[in-house]
């Protein structure tokens, strides 16, 4: 199940973000206001999507975790650079 889990965000990010939104608090719990999900949708969803799960857990932002979202972040950067890319 975890793996279906993952294979759907990193496929569909956008769409469990907006699931996310729906059908739970997490979204609340992470973030104050509705500026930075709205971004996060926009510009990075599998960071934000990846920053909810680690501030739900109670998690720390160090070590390992930290290194989780700096791989979001390559993720998220990486799909949007291949559209540049095969623009050009």
């Amino acid at each position: 199940m975890p793996c279906i889990v993952l294979i759907l965000i990193l496929a569909f990010p956008r769409v469990v973000l907006v699931g996310m939104w729906l059908f739970t608090t997490m979204l609340q719990r992470a973030f104050n206001g509705l500026l930075l999900p709205v971004l996060g949708f926009i510009f990075l969803p599998i960071t934000t999507i990846a920053y909810t799960f680690m501030v739900d857990a109670h998690m720390a932002m160090a070590g390992g975790n930290l290194l989780i979202l700096l791989i979001a972040v390559l993720l998220d950067l990486g799909s949007s650079g291949s559209g540049l890319r095969r623009r050009s």
